[in-house]
C-alpha cells in the first residue's frame, strides 16, 4: 500500500539513501531540508522544499497541504566535538526543533515516527555487544540530545498517542549499490570514507589514533552497518507502526553485530582500491581521549520484532559500493 511519508533532512546521507528506498517501494515523498549539511544534488527523489525544521509555519502549510501517514526525523546535527563547544545549537535542533515538530504531527493527528537515534546515548559501554537494556548515559551533548528526544517520545506516547520507534545505530558506511548516492560530509569524520579520500588522492593520509587497544590487533573495533541495511531498517519499522503491529515509544539497537578493526578497515581497503592501481599512506598517531576500544552492537530485538536481516554485512562488499562513489566524487 502507497504512503505519504515526510522525510525531514532527506538531503543527508542517511535521508537521501532513506527518500529513494521510500520511492522504489511506492510512497510519495515529502523532503524537507535547509540544505545545511545536505545536498540539493541528492534529492533525486520525492519532492524537495526547502526549508527548516525550526520554522513551524513551514511545517503547519505542509501538514495542510499533504495527508501524511508518517515522518521520518533525519534534521539532526551530529558531530560530538561540535557539540561539546556548540551545546547551544545541538539542543535547540536536536531537541527544541524536535518538539516542534512533534506537536505539529499532533495537531494534525499524524502518530507515525521515525526517529534517527544514535549509540551515543549508551556513553561509555559497560559490556559488549550492546543490546537495548544497556544504561543510557550520554558523556557528550549530541548523545544527550538524542537520548532527551527518546524520553520525550515515550511521554508523547503515553499522553498524544504518538506510536513511535527510534533507532540506534552505530557506525553508517557504504553507497548506494547503484551509484547514484552516498557520503559527502564537510567536515568527513567517518573512518571509511577517511580511508577512501586517502586512496584517491584526496586526502594525503589516514591516521591510526592507537595501537595499544585491547583488541586483537591493537586498533579500535567498531559495528559497521551498510547504509541500504540501515535504511531497510527504519522501512521495516515504519510499516510496523503503520499496520499497528505495535505501539507506543520504541527503540531497537541497529549493527551487523560483528566489529572490524581500524586495522581490518584499512587492509580490505588497500585490497579494493589495489583493483584500480591505488594505494593509500597510513600515519601512526596516539589514543584520542573518550574512544571505547570495542563498539559492537546486539541487534538480536530489531532481528526479532522487525524481521530484519542485513543484506550487506560483508566489510568488503561495504567498502566496494563507498570506493564506487568516492571515485565519482574524485573525479569532480
Amino acid at each position: 500500500m502507497s504512503n505519504t511519508i515526510l522525510v525531514v533532512g532527506g538531503c543527508g546521507y542517511i535521508g537521501s539513501h532513506m527518500v529513494k528506498q521510500l520511492a522504489r517501494a511506492g510512497n510519495k515523498v515529502v523532503v524537507l531540508d535547509n540544505l545545511s549539511t545536505g545536498f540539493r544534488e541528492l534529492a533525486k527523489y520525492g519532492q524537495l522544499v526547502v526549508g527548516d525544521l525550526g520554522d513551524v509555519d513551514l511545517l503547519e502549510r505542509l501538514f495542510r497541504e499533504h495527508s501524511f501517514d508518517g515522518v521520518m526525523h533525519f534534521a539532526a546535527n551530529s558531530l560530538v566535538g561540535e557539540s561539546v563547544t556548540e551545546p547551544s545549537k545541538y539542543y535547540r535542533n536536536n531537541v527544541g526543533n524536535t518538539l516542534g515538530l512533534l506537536d505539529v504531527m499532533v495537531r494534525h493527528d499524524v502518530r507515525h515516527f521515525i526517529f534517527s537515534s544514535t549509540a551515543a546515548t549508551f556513553g561509555e559501554p559497560e559490556r559488549s555487544p550492546i543490546d537495548e537494556r544497556h544504561p543510557q548515559a550520554p558523556i557528550n551533548p549530541y548523545g544527550a540530545s538524542k537520548l532527551m528526544v527518546e524520553q520525550v517520545l515515550s511521554d508523547y506516547a503515553h499522553a498524544y498517542g504518538l506510536n513511535s520507534v527510534s533507532l540506534r545505530y552505530f557506525n553508517a558506511c557504504g553507497a548506494d549499490p547503484e551509484g547514484e548516492l552516498g557520503e559527502c560530509h564537510d567536515p568527513e569524520t567517518h573512518l571509511i570514507p577517511l580511508i577512501l579520500q586517502a586512496a584517491s588522492g584526496r586526502r594525503e593520509s589516514i591516521t591510526v589514533f592507537g595501537r595499544d587497544y585491547a583488541t586483537e590487533d591493537g586498533t579500535c573495533v567498531r559495528d559497521y552497518i551498510h547504509i541500504e541495511d540501515l535504511c531497510s531498517a527504519h522501512a521495516l519499522a515504519l510499516s510496523m507502526i503503520l499496520e499497528n503491529r505495535r505501539s507506543g515509544a520504541l527503540a531497537y539497537n541497529l549493527g551487523n553485530g560483528q566489529g572490524f578493526s581500524v586495522q581490518q578497515v584499512i587492509d580490505v581497503v588497500k585490497s579494493v582500491v589495489a583493483r584500480d592501481g591505488c594505494s593509500l599512506k597510513v600515519e601512526e598517531g596516539d589514543r584520542r581521549p573518550g574512544d571505547p576500544a570495542v563498539l559492537v552492537a546486539d541487534a538480536a530485538r530489531a532481528k526479532e520484532e522487525l524481521g530484519w536481516r542485513p543484506a550487506f554485512a560483508d566489510l568488503e562488499k561495504i567498502v566496494t559500493h563507498a570506493w564506487q562513489w568516492e571515485k565519482q566524487l574524485a573525479s569532480m
